[in-house]
């Protein structure tokens, strides 16, 4: 499985973005997908992810700005970024979970694209 993210770039404060994330290779052992951030100078933190069958779920200081979605047939996840804030200027990453089994042995690995910036500026 391999990652690609886009639609970052320079947006105002208060402005909106929609982030992509598309999925290519054996898609169909994807079982969740997610989105993270990286500022500089500071750790990786989530930002929501969510499962192939719809379940979401959110960074609690996320809830209220941040949309994630899935559209299955196009293997891409989004993230609405509403009301952006100088503070949410970061590297967003996204990633999946790919879960496969080999003669009956579980397999898991984590999946993760190249991320896609995101600048809040006047």
């Amino acid at each position: 499985v391999q990652l690609q993210a886009s639609g970052g770039g320079l947006v105002q404060p208060g402005g909106s973005l929609r982030l992509s994330c598309k999925a290519s290779g054996t898609v169909s052992d994807i079982t969740a997908m997610g989105w993270f951030r990286q500022a500089p100078g500071k750790q990786r933190e989530l930002v929501a992810t969510i499962t192939t069958d719809g379940h979401t779920n959110y960074s609690n200081s996320m809830k209220a700005r941040f949309t994630i979605s899935m559209d299955s047939p196009k293997n891409t996840v989004y993230l609405r970024i509403n009301n952006l804030e100088p503070e949410d200027t970061a590297v967003y990453l996204c990633n999946a979970d790919v879960v496969w089994f080999q003669r009956g042995i579980r397999n898991y690995v984590e999946v993760w694209g190249q991320g896609t910036h995101v600048t809040v500026s006047s």
